[in-house]
């Protein structure tokens, strides 16, 4: 059972330690590794993570724990179809549904909300290196955790930057695919996961938008406090 972070030491010795079991180390993989897919599609430049070789063999379930049965549904699929019992602004969006993904658009916001001309400008100047940092940084925060001893993750303080921002990253390209628009919407979709049959894929997948936003919560705040 995860355990959220903490910090430990000082100086040079700084750490922010969690414990997550080897399912929720493989959600977290698979999450990056989709986001990273979103920002880099098949056939760009950006390179492949270093370290390819996962926790255990792609596209297998080995278990009938819940976080596994949704891992399996966030796909390039999911959200394609519509949550046949959520309100029509909670449906999500398929990958590569829209001339543009709205995901994208939450990774990477308009400069300019104003003046559609410069906003284009700006993003044709800035994205692909944008694009390039965050690719970098889902790519350290999954080497992080396939580097992890036993169930022990302990980030250095540059590392534990790169994986809130990684884990920011996933939380907004999940919130897109469940419909979240503003914070009516998520009381919304919590009383909906409450009346979903256990099965339902939009329970899941509000469960484990719940559990990043616990992870990133813990190490968020744990990286606040002063020594």
């Amino acid at each position: 059972m995860a355990k959220g972070f903490t910090r430990r030491g000082r100086g040079a010795a700084l750490r922010y330690a969690a414990r997550l079991d080897e399912h929720e180390r493989e959600l977290l993989v698979t999450l990056f590794g989709q986001v990273r897919d979103l920002i880099a599609p098949v056939g760009s430049d950006a390179p492949p993570p270093a370290s390819a070789a996962p926790l255990k063999p792609t596209g297998t379930v080995e278990s009938d724990d819940p976080f596994d049965a949704i891992v399996a549904g966030l796909g390039s699929d999911f959200g394609a179809a519509e949550m046949t019992s959520a309100p029509d602004e909670l449906g999500g969006r398929g990958f590569g549904a829209q001339e543009r993904d709205s995901a994208i658009d939450r990774l990477f916001p308009a400069a300019n909300r104003t003046d559609e001309a410069a906003a284009r400008e700006f993003r044709r100047l800035t994205e692909d290196s944008l694009r390039a940092r965050k690719i970098a940084g889902l790519d350290a925060a999954t080497a992080a955790l396939r580097g992890s001893a036993d169930d022990r993750l302990e980030l250095p303080h540059e590392v534990a930057l790169t994986f809130l921002v990684a884990l920011t990253d996933v939380r907004l390209v999940l919130g897109d695919r469940l419909g979240l628009r503003e914070d009516a919407d998520a009381q919304r979709l919590q009383d909906l996961a409450e009346l979903a049959d256990p099965g339902d894929p939009a329970a899941y997948a509000v469960m484990v938008y719940d559990f990043l936003t616990w992870l990133q919560e813990t190490l968020a705040t744990s990286m606040l406090r002063r020594a």
